[in-house]
């Protein structure tokens, strides 16, 4: 699959360019696609960003000549992009455990971060059922967090923040004052280089909502909806997975860097196997 070689050919080029500066436009060019679309594809993919992942095998590889060879840390620190030692140590020490000096001594447990491999397997009978829509410019209003992909934090973050929105008054205010859209889950303001974003908690805006709640507004776009159903949370997780391992590559479209929504409807209960939400990616041609 084309789509899939691409991928591969990227991760080459990260493999082969350890020691000198990589650009990550450059990296989603070898991919063939837009810088947005490729960062957000590998960390849907693999659970880790493109700056990450540099960052891990950088100091997989610098651990090893560390603990093999009687080179400098200094020297090492500045084949592997660090300017200087102090900033070699604490990311190096984030990474293992300890410090660059103490993993010359022999015996020291020290990790390695695998190379990525991708293996997409795309089942074609199973079917991916959508619509795309064209929708106004529209403001919701809401709380949000801002979050970081590293390390996974979004991953327990944005669920530990839907349990208190439950338990809170703002949880049951949502509730009551949700339009025809339910309640949404907005990936806003995405700042690759600092690996953040912010998970905004919302309803379309109305004028019954508290003052203290915060106002966002959503650009005109295009949106490819898709449906998924079942018990939250795997249900959704499932359907991210498939648009940017299946759908992305079998059509002409990719990401457009617009906010991405999850729209969940007030009545129903999450844990039922019937259970109905959506999740709209913004969208442009290729």
């Amino acid at each position: 699959m084309e789509g899939l070689q691409r991928l591969i050919d990227s991760i080459d080029y990260i493999e082969k360019n350890l020691t000198s500066d990589i650009e990550i436009e450059h990296i989603a060019k070898v991919a063939c696609m837009s810088k947005f679309h490729y960062q957000r594809t590998f960390h849907i993919l693999t659970g880790v960003t493109v700056a990450e992942y540099i960052r891990k095998r950088r100091l997989t590889f610098a651990a090893q000549e560390l603990n093999q060879t009687n080179q400098r840390v200094i020297d090492i620190a500045l084949k592997y992009g660090y300017e200087t030692p102090e900033s070699f140590s604490k990311a190096f020490r984030k990474v293992h455990g300890l410090s660059p000096s103490a993993a010359k001594n022999r015996g020291q447990p020290l990790k390695a971060f695998s190379r990525l491999s991708f293996q997409i397997q795309i089942k074609g009978d199973v079917e991916m059922d959508y619509k795309i829509i064209e929708k106004d410019a529209f403001r919701i209003v809401g709380k949000g967090i801002r979050v970081t992909t590293r390390e996974g934090e979004n991953l327990r973050k944005i669920p530990e923040f839907w349990e208190e929105t439950k338990r809170s008054k703002f949880g049951m205010d949502l509730a009551n004052l949700s339009g025809s859209m339910g309640v949404l889950g907005v990936c806003l303001d995405f700042d690759q280089q600092q690996e953040e974003f912010t998970y905004f908690v919302a309803i379309e805006e109305t004028e019954q909502a508290p003052e203290e709640w915060e106002a966002k507004e959503i650009t005109a776009s295009t949106w490819a909806v898709f449906e998924a159903v079942g018990a939250l949370p795997h249900s959704i997780q499932n359907v991210w997975q498939r648009i940017f391992s299946e759908w992305f590559p079998s059509t002409g479209y990719e990401h457009s860097d617009a906010p991405e929504i999850e729209v969940y409807p007030i009545e129903g209960n999450v844990n039922d196997e019937d259970h109905r939400c959506e999740v709209w990616i913004p969208i442009m041609n290729k």
